[in-house]
Order: structure tokens, then sequence, then C-alpha cells
């Protein structure tokens, strides 16, 4: 098959497949998690049994999907590699991560699909699934800022294709917050406003990072 084709479906997948990812981050967090606060006790065994287990399944091979599919835009075809990407693919690769190695293992746990602690293992699963929404904004500005629209073709978003101290500095900073998803506390993502304005704000922080340091 032509490069052009392969790249076409590899983008087009990478997209289809992310929006289903992040589509069911974001009922998860959004709109699941707080029906599960207020649900009756004797609802919650059949949703769990019928519902979120139908939907962790598309949530978790969507992340994997989309992570297969960035690695073919970026490895198999060449494509060229610059700050901004190396930014998104970090936090898009921290978040398959948690998927896979933190949220599906302790929700199984949760939905009583193995055994262990289900209050730790929710907790774990919650912290993992926050941090994911947390990094969703920043992680798809980089993709987005990487090479598309009139701000970077006017030099206003610079395409930085070298370890600038801006993008080390963001580069860290992805890295501590991933370190608390996995040893520290949910802290003000624990409520749904919280870590949708903490997503902008890191949205913002990294890009300032990025563009002026």
């Amino acid at each position: 098959m032509d490069n052009v084709w392969v790249d076409l479906l590899a983008r087009w997948g990478h997209g289809l497949f992310g929006i289903t990812w992040i589509g069911l981050l974001y009922y998860f967090n959004f709109v699941q998690g707080e029906y599960f606060k207020e649900a009756a006790q004797e609802a919650l065994p059949d949703v769990k049994a019928k519902l979120a287990t139908r939907a962790l399944w598309w949530f978790r091979w969507g992340a994997m999907m989309t992570f297969i599919t960035g690695v073919v835009l970026l490895g198999v075809l060449g494509a060229s590699v610059n700050g901004w990407i190396l930014l998104g693919a970090l936090l898009g690769t921290f978040m398959m991560l948690n998927v896979w190695l933190v949220i599906w293992p302790n929700q199984k746990v949760v939905l009583g699909l193995t055994s262990g602690d289900v209050a730790s293992c929710a907790a774990k699963a919650g912290l993992a699934s926050r941090t994911n929404t947390l990094f969703s904004a920043p992680m798809l500005f980089c993709m987005l800022a990487s090479k598309h629209g009139a701000a970077v073709a006017a030099g206003m978003i610079p395409v930085t294709s070298g370890w600038s101290n801006g993008l080390l500095a963001a580069l860290a900073l992805a890295v501590v917050i991933e370190l608390n998803a996995l040893f520290g506390k949910m802290g003000p993502m624990a409520s749904v406003k919280g870590v949708i304005h903490l997503s902008l704000v890191l949205t913002a922080v990294m890009v300032g990072l990025v563009v002026y340091l």
C-alpha cells in the first residue's frame, strides 16, 4: 500500500480510536462515577455487571489502538518529531499505561471479577482515571499544535525541533503528575469541576513553558 494511504488511514484510525477512548474517559469521570455516588445500592450490581464491564472493554481497547496507531505514525511512517509531538506522545503514553496497568486491574477488583481490597483498588483506579482526565486537554493541544492551524503557520506557536528548556520543564511536570497518579493523592481532582479546571490550567502552563521558557 502506498505510504500516502498508510499515513491517511493511520491518522484516521488514530483520531477514531482516540475519540472512542477519551469519550469513554469523560463518561466514566463525569457521568458514571457521579451516578455511582447517588445510585441505590440495589441498582449497582446490575450496572457493574452489564454496563461498566462493557464500557471498560471499549475503553481499554480504544486506548490501546490509539497508542498503536500513534506508534505507526511516529515510527513506521517516520513522521517528523517535534517538541509538541514529544510532549503530547508522553502524555498519551502515560494515559494508556494508566488504563492497562492501573485502572483496568483495579477495576476488575471493584467489579468483582477478581478478589482484592475493593476500597483500596477503587481509590487507585479513581486517581489514575482523574489523572488521565487531567492530561487529556494538554495532550490534545500538543497534538494539534504540532503542525496544524494558522497560529503555527504565523509562528505564534513554534514547532520546536530541539530539547528546549521549556520542553524539558513541561516533560518533567508531566512525570511529576504521573508519579502522583501512582503514589499520591486526588486533591482538587476529586470533583468534576476541579479536574476540568485543573486540566485547562495545566494546558496553559505547559503551553507557556514550551512557548516562553
